[in-house]
């Protein structure tokens, strides 16, 4: 991480440098206010209020001292127009000063590595409202069709502390999870993630607690409020009994009911490739949202109208799509790629999107066949962009170019084909899940993860697809059986072998080669490889 007047280096391949501010580093830094305590839990209270637009609850954050210090400044985040009052702590030794979004609490006190200690927050306002959610972030109040209130929050990108005072960076989740108590009206329902523990009536409202037992991201913490109704199922998994929790607005539960059977052949489907859900303690939950969906943990959002593909459409163009819901199958793979495994920093969101992305050909392939998948990973293909590198800037919340969902799947197939060994790919991915499990990683711990067990090095092919908008051309002639070829548009050295005529294998450099063929029949290209095709004369 960068600390303030850092230096943001180009690489190869980037767009000119984007101007970040000292708030840009408060939010997205280990900042010197932030590396010397660590959160174990949050203990919430919140209460939407519907005609003021207004949210107001409690925070409770446990944390644990990592490092011996004396006078720290705590950062805790909350962006305006949220406003904080500190209401409890088990010490009388601070101060508090705002700057920006940002809470500094002051202290005058020796700190001891491994000491427990927590800090009350209330919080109240307006918090910022969703233009247009999930995209944009923010708060939804909305009505449903029978003019009931319904309400969320979407916050991957804006942060969690767009309402909740919170420790607001990825690296650091709470180890032992979260309790949250949602306080509705009496005739509407509060859903939250994890388990719901109680559900009391007090003073004509309602309370609804809510335990995530697991280390969980800021962005996943969600109250939603609705007229909701609930309806249960259980999966027999690799860990044994999955329960399954679904809670849906009352008029739709019928639909509900028929739609939701695709979760457990995504279950089936996903832990064959990835290993056991990560969650079972948590349960596994889909929840019916106002926006279209998001990966919240334990508690995927839901709104896709219960119709299969993406809101009706297929992203890939190929027909296949339609087969199954796209935000049932893409939001859970997430459980394994963002909520078990979750980046450090938001540069790294490649690693929640490119393998969550990647996820849906997987299903596929096991719901359908190989084929079909390998036809939807190659019609995705129309929705890359190429305009900037799939990884941002360090250090400031930034995040790189949306490619990361497509283009990110493509390299994954792509680094699929150079293993040439299913069962090998397969124990990679459920590796990642299980020497990574319910941990915040860095890009660096993947690439080097991945060339490790395949005893492939991959890192020019990382360098090559996540650092630069190059997709390599394979530029080949043929006369007879020799076979002229090249690499163009690469990184130096890139080291990207290829299969020709099935299992005839290749590596292709920036200079002429010549190899001959078994027969003067044309050569048989893989279109698996995301790479371009160039015939020359």
């Amino acid at each position: 991480m960068k600390n303030f007047g850092f230096l943001l280096m180009l690489i190869s391949g980037l767009l000119p440098a984007q101007n970040f501010t000292k708030q840009d580093s408060l939010k997205g830094s280990d900042t010197s206010f932030r590396n010397f305590w660590d959160v174990k839990k949050y203990e919430i209270s919140v209460e939407p209020h519907f005609e003021e637009k207004s949210v107001s609850g409690t925070n409770k954050i446990i944390f644990e001292i990592t490092k011996d210090i004396t006078n720290p400044t705590f950062q805790i985040d909350l962006q305006q127009p949220m406003n904080y009052k500190i209401i409890n702590s088990e010490e009388k030794w601070w101060s508090s000063r705002r700057d920006g979004d940002f809470i500094f609490i002051e202290t005058k006190k020796n700190y001891k590595k491994g000491e427990t200690h927590s800090f009350t927050i209330q919080f109240f306002g307006n918090p910022t409202i969703a233009k247009n959610a999930p995209w944009d972030g923010g708060w939804v109040f909305t009505k449903d069709k029978n003019n009931n209130p319904w309400i969320s929050v979407a916050q991957e990108g804006i942060g969690a502390s767009v309402w909740l005072p919170t420790k607001d960076i990825w690296s650091d989740e709470p180890d032992h999870g979260i309790v949250m108590k949602i306080i509705t009206p009496k005739d509407l329902v509060g859903v939250g993630n994890g388990r719901l523990i109680s559900q009391i009536s007090e003073n004509d409202k309602n309370i609804y607690t809510w335990e995530i037992k697991n280390p969980i991201n800021n962005y996943s913490i969600i109250p939603n409020v609705g007229k909701y109704v609930n309806f249960k199922d259980s999966y027999n998994g690799e860990k044994g009994k999955l329960d399954l929790d679904y809670w849906v607005l009352d008029y739709n539960l019928e639909k509900a009911k028929k739609q939701f059977t695709q979760v457990k052949p995504m279950l089936k489907a996903l832990e064959h490739w990835f290993g056991p859900y990560p969650f079972y303690e948590d349960s596994y939950k889909l929840v019916e949202s106002p926006y279209l969906g998001m990966e919240h943990q334990s508690s995927v959002a839901y709104g896709n109208r219960f119709e299969n593909g993406y809101l009706g459409r297929d992203l890939s163009g190929t027909g296949v799509g339609l087969n199954w819901d796209f935000i049932i199958i893409h939001e859970s793979g997430h459980e394994w790629f963002a909520n078990n495994i979750t980046a450090k920093d938001q540069a790294d969101m490649w690693i929640h999107e490119s393998f969550t992305n990647y996820s849906e050909t997987l299903f596929v392939e096991d719901y359908m066949d190989k084929m079909s998948a390998e036809k939807y990973v190659k019609g995705i293909r129309k929705n890359i962009q190429n305009d900037r590198p799939i990884i941002g800037n360090y250090g400031v919340r930034n995040e790189g170019s949306s490619d990361m969902y497509y283009k990110g799947a493509n390299m994954i197939h792509t680094i699929r084909q150079v293993i040439n060994n299913d069962e090998k790919f397969r124990q990679i991915l459920r590796g990642l899940g299980k020497d990574f499990y319910h941990q915040t990683v860095s890009t660096k711990q993947v690439e080097d993860y991945i060339s490790k067990k395949s005893g492939i090095d991959f890192s020019t092919v990382f360098t090559q697809y996540l650092r630069t908008t190059k997709i390599p051309t394979f530029e080949y002639s043929q006369k007879g059986n020799v076979l002229k070829y090249r690499f163009t548009n690469t990184i130096e050295n890139l080291k990207l072998p290829l299969r020709i005529n099935g299992n005839q294998k290749i590596s292709p450099k920036n200079t002429w080669q010549t190899i001959k063929l078994r027969s003067a029949d044309p050569v048989l290209l893989d279109e698996n490889y995301y790479i371009y095709y160039k015939k020359e004369n």
